[in-house]
């Protein structure tokens, strides 16, 4: 683990990792065949209060700072990314909840949550991934109203969510400048969970469509004034790519620890085949890559610690271990060979798992376009 954590987690992260390897580790396999949603997994997690990290200890949150978290969501991301991905989904809804809400609004939102409850937070469209202020999701505001029509696609933990945060244009004409940001509840009228993601990895994480059909909530769940959802979503996204980058992180850390221990025991030409060079040198890659990616994810989170700018380094660590993630996923397969191939062998399943982090919460190639553009600016 290359996290200093404090004396406080060290127990804490005992007790995570034993969850992992006992309750994770084995039993996801037949949920990433199936896409079951592993219910029993998440109310085990939800008993060691790992559904709340992100709720602050005055909303009767763990208290935790961000390097611990870290650790802990790297710890559960070795046993499995989708199910990181799922407990991170709640820390994605509360974000922009705790940056523009009310405090009525925040403390609604974490009492949920404490309470074995789950957020999403709906910003992409079918139109509109990266462009993201290309959103054709409308809010009409009528008295003491906004009525809301769109779709919302690829949104994580939608089917189970008991809150959403929605973005949604009430000023098409100002481009970004026109997005607000709304809570709407489950149950409201209009509202509804379309189409399910039967996707390629990370399947213990539950991907859906979310429908509104002339959703009319209250004025009083907008999030902050209008025009500002923009910066909002761009404020959550900026911890959010952290905490993708933390993901990856783990899942390398798998992958690493599963090529050595086959090669160390795959025979060769009389000898394992770890001690071959060509071997060695590509486990030597995957480490260096894991904890240069490891330690971009550490630099980046001091800084959001400190509240100081944290955007571009952000962008670096979710770019370096996405891509270093993909990479340290093939290099697994390939150290195993045509096992690697074999669904027999959990590396198959990493590759899989890997490739999202190169995609979401901002492609890479996003994630490239804001390094480039900070740099630039720089000069």
């Amino acid at each position: 683990m290359g996290y200093m954590i404090s004396e406080d987690c060290k127990e804490l992260l005992k007790d995570v990792k034993d969850f992992a390897v006992k309750q994770i580790k084995e039993q996801v396999k037949q949920y990433d065949i199936s896409g079951e949603w592993p219910r029993e997994i998440y109310d085990q997690a939800i008993e060691m209060q790992l559904h709340m990290m992100d709720v602050p200890e005055e909303y009767g949150g763990l208290g935790l700072d961000h390097i611990d978290q870290a650790a802990i969501v790297e710890q559960i991301a070795w046993a499995d990314a989708g199910v990181a991905v799922t407990l991170n989904g709640n820390g994605l809804a509360l974000k922009p909840v705790l940056i523009a809400g009310s405090e009525e609004q925040k403390r609604k939102c974490c009492d949920i949550i404490v309470n074995g409850g789950w957020g999403a937070f709906a910003l992409t469209e079918p139109d509109a991934g990266c462009d993201a202020g290309n959103g054709k999701t409308t809010a009409i505001r009528e008295g003491d109203s906004y009525v809301l029509n769109g779709r919302k696609c690829f949104i994580t933990n939608a089917s189970v969510a008991d809150f959403f945060v929605v973005t949604a244009m009430t000023d098409k004409s100002q481009g970004t400048h026109g997005m607000s940001a709304f809570l709407i509840y489950k149950g409201t009228p209009g509202l509804s969970v379309g189409n399910h993601e039967n996707k390629m990895g990370v399947r213990c994480s539950t991907t859906s469509d979310l429908v509104l059909d002339n959703v009319r909530i209250p004025v009083e769940n907008r999030l902050g004034e209008e025009g500002t959802g923009f910066a909002t979503a761009m404020k959550t996204l900026d911890l959010a790519r952290t905490w993708c980058a933390v993901i990856a992180v783990g899942l390398a850390q798998r992958c690493i620890d599963e090529a050595v221990a086959y090669a160390k025991q795959r025979v060769q030409f009389g000898k394992p085949i770890c001690r071959n060079q060509a071997i060695e040198f590509k486990i030597a890659d995957m480490e260096i890559r894991t904890e240069a990616s490891r330690q971009l994810v550490a630099h980046a989170i001091r800084l959001a610690d400190a509240h100081l700018p944290f955007g571009r380094e952000s962008a670096a660590a979710k770019c370096f271990a996405g891509d270093s993630v993909m990479q340290t996923a093939t290099d697994a397969v390939q150290i195993l060979g045509g096992y690697g191939y074999s669904r027999e062998y959990p590396v198959e399943k990493l590759l899989r798992d890997a490739k999202i982090f190169q995609i979401f919460e901002g492609t890479n190639e996003i994630q490239r376009m804001v390094v480039g553009r900070a740099a630039i600016n720089r000069h």
